[in-house]
């Protein structure tokens, strides 16, 4: 069965990105992947240093982070758009799981075979797609394959109520971007 980690670059309480991810990995579950939804507050890591690696080595939370990756074929995503970027804290997160723990390993390992669906929430008018452009060509140079379609929520502050998407096809389009990975990955990893 094809495993799936899930996970937004927010760390925000109330984060629309981690509702828009917790929404696409319902959609792949339904599809029949097992997947693993995770918030980036729960791994806190310093930022990204190489005298930090030198001397203390990859931190404990990195370290469980990129298992988390080395343990998953999928990768679902949510980014808030920060100043027409995904966030500080995912770049770190994805910094962090791309270094090799020892001699033996090659870099950026914990992408290798991958394949990512992108989206985000933003209160914004474009939905953080400037940020999704970013991460997509973040994510493609480690390696990783992203498929082309992507989910876009504008206005998220309005669009978002009690934990749920009010308007039902946006809603859905979610969900359809969570089957679609399961499906892919399904096809790839089962036959």
């Amino acid at each position: 069965m094809a495993k799936i980690l899930a996970f937004s670059g927010s760390a925000r309480r109330d984060s629309y990105n981690q509702q828009l991810v917790k929404l696409a990995a319902r959609g792949a579950q339904e599809a029949g992947s097992k997947v693993t939804v995770i918030n980036l507050a729960d791994y806190p890591m310093p930022i990204f240093c190489q005298d930090i690696e030198q001397e203390s080595g990859m931190p404990e939370h990195a370290d469980a982070f990129k298992n988390l990756l080395l343990d998953h074929q999928g990768i679902l995503i949510a980014s808030p758009e920060y100043n027409s970027a995904y966030s500080p804290l995912l770049k770190n997160a994805l910094d962090w799981a791309s270094r090799a723990t020892s001699k033996d390993e090659v870099p950026l390992s914990a992408y290798k075979d991958k394949v990512a669906c992108i989206m985000a929430a933003s209160p914004g008018a474009l939905g953080g797609i400037r940020g999704l452009s970013c991460l997509r060509l973040l994510l493609s140079n480690m390696g990783v394959t992203v498929l082309p379609q992507q989910v876009a929520i504008n206005r998220a502050y309005s669009s978002f109520a009690q934990g749920r998407l009010v308007e039902e096809d946006k809603s859905n389009q979610v969900i359809r971007l969570g089957k679609q990975l399961a499906t892919i990955l399904q096809r790839h990893y089962e036959d």
